[in-house]
């Protein structure tokens, strides 16, 4: 029997400091949230409509990995068995491929060998990050609001990030010049920039061709690197697809980080990153930054799960690594809940009344997102008394500012809705907003 009485305490001051940051608390908290109100409406998670998932899907995706195993590539039954059953390659067994999906959908042609296959994105992320940032100097300029994956990433390496804010058109290249600057003038070392040119979390913007070619440019003059997070680019609701950061990219400053969560099977937990740049060592060693991430991979997760990649490989072999072309569905029904949720908030608040009650919000383009600006503070409380007394969740847009903002803002989110939930969810949030006092700014 355990004595109790003797078993020790941990003060959370003695465990790492990121434990007390609310960057780490704001996940957790929307889950809390969302489990303990499961009637309520909810356009919190940034996660992908289930409606076309069969479980019978993992099975038929499986087997058809196998059978290009055995088929195109000659495999026996034995060599098959020890690719899924064992350890595998630790940065990944189909990063053929990803090359192959990323040259046909997104025109990025890199070699297989510079692509490490994940677990998740986040993985992803954190390797990058523990690669790059080599000092305390080192620091990461993030558009802000940030997606809080990378900010809690950073946290998590003792990482610095500066917050450069965006305008209406996403991450701003010329803000990002200046602040590099800054940095280097403060005696810190500007070394790369995290940016989600394509319909971004949480704000929902995208970057305009000219903001892309301005940023790569401003890259090369500061000798920055670019984190280019892209899991929503195939979802456009209006006008057409703009080129990623890397497939721009001529002199190899972009990493370009990808999953397959939103494109295929969050479940899987596969992502990816292309990390083609060469790193040069003692005597001359030359490597891709590829290799060097493997290292950090093997002391990490070791590699990623075969099963999970395998049941990945086999949905791209079964669209000819045409994953765009795939999505057709899925792009149309994102599109048109994004379209429902703009009507049905131009429904409830006509230009005069939401002018009277000082709420606005943007029109994506495409992604799963928007933002609303409200006259009182959006917090947890004001979500709690959302979710109990209106039956509707939203995300407070605060979480994702690193250094306050965003209290009179909330993130919708409308891919996991079917187009009758965001009819009802919206007429419950506008009951919700105009039931909330309008209250004074604060500060000066």
């Amino acid at each position: 029997m355990t004595d109790t009485a003797a078993s020790p305490t941990l003060a959370l001051q003695d465990l790492h400091s990121s434990l007390t940051d609310p960057v780490l608390d704001a996940m957790n908290f929307l889950n809390e949230v969302v489990a303990r109100f499961p009637e309520a409406l909810s356009f919190a998670p940034g996660r992908p409509s289930e409606g076309t998932f069969e479980t019978d899907d993992i099975a038929r995706h499986l087997r058809s990995y196998t059978d290009h195993l055995e088929q195109a590539r000659g495999w026996s039954k034995d060599q098959v068995r020890t690719h899924l059953f064992q350890y595998g390659r630790t940065n990944g067994i189909i990063h053929e491929l990803v090359a192959r999906t990323l040259a046909n959908d997104e025109r990025i042609h890199v070699p297989p060998e510079s692509i490490v296959v994940t677990t998740g994105c986040q993985e992803a992320m954190l390797l990058t990050l523990r690669a790059l940032f080599a000092g305390p100097e080192d620091t990461l300029l993030v558009s802000s609001p940030c997606y809080v994956g990378i900010t809690g990433a950073a946290r998590l390496l003792d990482i610095a990030t500066h917050p450069v804010p965006e305008n209406s058109d996403g991450p701003d290249p010329e803000a990002f010049l200046a602040a590099a600057r800054g940095l280097r003038r403060a005696g810190k070392r500007p070394r790369a920039v995290y940016v989600v040119p394509d319909f971004a979390n949480p704000s929902g913007t995208s970057m305009t061709m000219a903001a892309r070619e301005r940023l790569l440019q401003v890259a090369a003059e500061e000798d920055l690197l670019i984190l280019e997070d892209d899991p929503y680019g195939f979802f456009v609701r209006a006008g057409s697809n703009l080129p990623t950061l890397k497939s721009m990219d001529r002199e190899r400053r972009v990493l370009h980080l990808g999953s397959f969560a939103k494109t295929a099977m969050p479940g899987a937990r596969v992502g990816y990153v292309v990390a083609d740049q060469e790193v040069v060592g003692p005597g001359g060693r030359r490597s891709l930054l590829a290799d060097e991430l493997s290292k950090i991979k093997s002391m990490t997760t070791v590699n990623t799960s075969a099963i999970s990649q395998a049941v990945v490989g086999g949905l791209l072999v079964e669209c000819d690594c045409r994953l765009r072309e795939a999505n057709a569905g899925a792009v149309a029904h994102y599109a048109a809940n994004l379209t429902t949720l703009l009507g049905e908030l131009e429904r409830h608040f006509p230009e005069e009344r939401r002018r009277a009650l000082g709420v606005s919000w943007n029109e994506p383009t495409g992604g799963f997102f928007l933002v609303v600006d409200v006259p009182f503070v959006a917090d947890t409380k004001a979500l709690e008394h959302s979710a109990r007394a209106f039956g509707v969740l939203w995300t407070p847009m605060s979480d994702f500012y690193t250094e306050g903002g965003g209290e009179r803002r909330l993130r919708l989110s409308c891919s996991a809705l079917t187009a009758d939930q965001i009819v009802e969810g919206v007429q419950r949030l506008a009951r919700f907003i105009e039931s909330q006092p309008p209250e004074p700014p604060t500060g000066p």
